[in-house]
């Protein structure tokens, strides 16, 4: 059989280098890492995650269910306690022989998950060290090699991890033979924006711009807006009287300041991707191993005014995604098919070659193994192949009174703000507090809400 490397990382734009030539915004991204993974793997460029919020995103790819499913809409709920006892995807490999092991940032941690184990794990799930460096005392925060000396990063401890882990796996290792799923969770580049220095003298401040449409779209209904908790906590924010309203921007020398230093994290944890990548190589066991690279979600750093995702925007939504599988994907395969983060877990179930997981009944609460999610293994023979003629993405709003359902097509992306009731899980179509229609051919900034015109 073939390993497992499932990757992770945290509010990864699909604004990388591979992305060359696509409508980018910061033009020369340096991610030779993920860049050269992507290379060799069916890329999916037009995937959407199913809700943009850490929790919710990673309980419904790692269960293969989405939000209303898995009845998790928010960071704290832990799907096993309000909605069913799902085989996670690890969990699945797991079962079937695998030994599944897991570290750095996979489920969200704490209330909503524990980090699901010892469930879905076969090891005890690995946390790295945080130290200080989960504080929010300056959003943009470049460290010296002396200040990591104590404590390093967390995603280099996670990176370290990992890297020992494939040691024992690896000819000769304890755990020689056996098949392993390794999940490896990066934390950047979630705010706050920590990364080592150097890591800035990959973007020079002059190459650094502003957002092109830092406002919310035209006809924008009120509950659609976001507002950037995360940002709102950092010490070198607050200073600012900055809001996080509506229409309401920084000053311009903090917004390129935070662009910045959010592509110098992305570059930092592409570092840290390589020397794991890297170790594969060196052992020997990338010809037997499928690696996944996803986005748990989007991320708006300034445009439509907004720093963060909690919003069904294309920027919140559309995240990376690709699969390698040796073999079939070994020249890189692009696909502009509309998938999703649902997909992933019968998509690694087929690409592992092990029984493949059956499509949900309507209500599967008491199913344990099923998807609402479908293979993406089809896009390795015809790329264009179109699975889905839309896909779906879903925010809550005052306090899950309010569900923004969004649906988006290659044309268009269109939301729906009904009345919500959280616990049937059912919203009221007839009571609507916002509509919103954006024309991607015309309009691939989403600034003009056109349903009015419709």
């Amino acid at each position: 059989g073939k390993n497992v490397l499932f990757i992770t990382i945290d509010d990864l734009r699909p604004e990388l280098g591979f992305y060359t030539g696509e409508r980018s915004i910061h033009p020369d991204m340096h991610t030779p890492n993920i860049d050269a993974l992507a290379s060799r793997s069916l890329q999916l460029r037009n995937n959407y995650v199913q809700q943009a919020l850490c929790g919710p995103s990673r309980t419904s790819f790692l269960t293969g269910r989405r939000p209303d499913t898995t009845r998790v809409h928010s960071n704290s709920l832990y799907f096993r306690e309000v909605a069913g006892n799902f085989t996670t995807l690890p969990q699945y490999f797991k079962n079937h022989g695998y030994h599944s092991l897991g570290m750095g940032k996979v489920f969200h941690p704490g209330s909503s998950s524990g980090d699901d184990d010892p469930l879905s794990w076969s090891q005890e799930f690995y946390k790295p060290e945080f130290c200080s460096w989960l504080e929010y005392e300056q959003c943009v925060w470049p460290v010296t090699a002396k200040e990591t000396e104590d404590c390093p990063l967390p995603d280099v401890g996670t990176a370290d991890e990992a890297i020992r882990s494939l040691q024992r796996f690896a000819p000769g290792g304890e755990m020689d033979g056996t098949n392993f799923f390794m999940a490896v969770g990066f934390m950047k580049p979630h705010l706050p924006f920590i990364f080592p220095e150097e890591f800035l003298d990959l973007y020079p401040e002059e190459e650094i711009s502003l957002p092109t449409n830092p406002f919310v779209p035209s006809e924008y209904p009120e509950v659609a807006w976001g507002n950037p908790q995360l940002l709102l906590r950092c010490g070198d924010v607050t200073p600012l009287n900055f809001t996080g309203a509506a229409n309401e921007t920084l000053p311009e020398w903090k917004q390129l300041e935070l662009r910045r230093a959010y592509y110098a994290s992305v570059s930092f944890v592409d570092h840290q991707l390589g020397r794991v990548l890297d170790e594969l190589d060196r052992l020997g066991m990338r010809d037997n191993t499928l690696v996944s690279l996803l986005g748990d979600h989007g991320f708006k750093i300034g445009e439509h005014g907004g720093w963060g995702k909690f919003c069904n925007f294309d920027l919140s939504v559309h995240a990376p995604l690709m699969v390698s599988v040796p073999g079939d994907t070994d020249h890189g395969v692009i696909s502009n098919s509309l998938t999703e983060l649902v997909d992933l877990y019968p998509t690694l179930v087929d690409a592992a070659d092990l029984p493949p997981i059956t499509l949900c009944p309507e209500d599967s609460s008491d199913v344990d193994v099923c998807t609402e999610g479908a293979s993406l293994i089809p896009l390795v023979a015809d790329p264009e192949a179109e699975l889905k003629s839309k896909v779906f993405s879903q925010y809550p709003r005052e306090r899950d009174t309010v569900m923004g359902y969004s649906m988006r097509t290659r044309r268009y992306r269109y939301t729906e703000w009904p009345s919500f009731d959280a616990v049937t899980m059912t919203p009221d179509w007839n009571e609507l507090h916002g509509v919103e229609l954006y024309d991607h051919e015309n309009d691939p900034d989403e600034n003009q809400n056109v349903w009015n015109d419709s």
